[in-house]
């Protein structure tokens, strides 16, 4: 390869973000994040000397590690950093503009492993309990029950529920779609919540998505993150969506249900990320044991 100067690496970079977007399907806020990693990588690098793709050692991506270590960036940032500017570089050899992928000895800091807050049952039932708006009450019983990320539930739309087989389709990152079952229950809530949305939709002309605000508006990620909230205060516990697609996943596990079946409902693309759900499971269990035997 011929030495490429700080323009041209400009040019590569654009090409592999357009190339994010299109083969793989990413989200722009991701993208956005890729963006940001890369170039601030060669911002640093191109302080100290010219910078040229092939001539790129070792050092420079550990001395790039030190300085954000230095600058007391939190080690799950960093490792994001790196795993971002080694895709890129996976990239570069990909299309043959590399030889070899100078990034392969980048080494991540050890993240300690935290585990994700779950609800119990009984903390379920007390908030199911409770005199929740329908509106409300059909938001956190499809995410209980299904196990969706907010963004997945905000896109939803009428066309992609079948209450009569109990059923929803939702598209994941990458725009990858499938099939989750929802429940008779579920069904019930949301056949009672739709009978109510239709009033509004009709007075505004919405557009077809499930869940619409008193103005016909698609509802935002941010006024299901401030309603979860808001239930939380029901049992004095602060919990976001992602808290109850945990609870769905670890009470699966724990009444008997297939790793690979959950992995398939919550939409990972690695069963390595639904593993961690084994753990709470047994961290939970544990927990009960203790509580039994004082």
């Amino acid at each position: 390869m011929q030495n490429t100067d700080i323009e041209s690496i400009s040019q590569i970079i654009s090409d592999y973000l357009l190339y994010l977007e299109m083969e793989k399907g990413l989200s722009k806020n991701t993208i956005l994040a890729y963006q940001s990693d890369i170039v601030g990588f060669f911002d640093y690098l191109s302080l100290e000397k010219e910078v040229i793709l092939d001539e790129l050692k070792r050092k420079d991506f550990s001395s790039f590690t030190k300085y954000l270590a230095r600058n007391e960036i939190n080690p799950s940032t960093i490792t994001r950093k790196i795993a971002s500017i080694k895709g890129f570089f996976r990239y570069l050899c990909f299309k043959k503009i590399l030889k070899t992928n100078p990034s392969n000895s980048i080494t991540t800091p050890k993240l300690p492993k935290k585990l994700p807050k779950v609800l119990t049952i009984n903390e379920l039932n007390k908030i199911l309990k409770s005199n929740l708006s329908k509106f409300d009450f059909a938001i956190l019983e499809l995410l209980y029950c299904s196990g969706i990320r907010v963004s997945e539930l905000t896109e939803l739309e009428l066309k992609n529920i079948d209450l009569a087989q109990n059923m929803i389709k939702v598209f994941g990152k990458g725009s990858k779609e499938r099939v989750v079952p929802i429940g008779k229950n579920c069904s019930k809530t949301l056949k009672e919540y739709i009978k109510k949305r239709e009033l509004t939709a009709l007075k505004y002309n919405s557009k077809p998505y499930l869940f619409i605000d008193d103005k016909g508006h698609k509802i935002t990620r941010q006024k299901v993150y401030n309603i979860i909230h808001s239930i939380g205060n029901l049992i004095d516990k602060n919990i976001s969506p992602h808290t109850i697609r945990h609870s769905f996943a670890t009470h699966l596990l724990e009444n008997g249900a297939d790793l690979r079946v959950v992995q398939e409902l919550l939409g990972h693309s690695s069963i390595v990320t639904t593993q961690l759900y084994t753990h709470i499971s047994k961290k939970t269990l544990r927990e009960i044991y203790f509580s039994i035997n004082k």
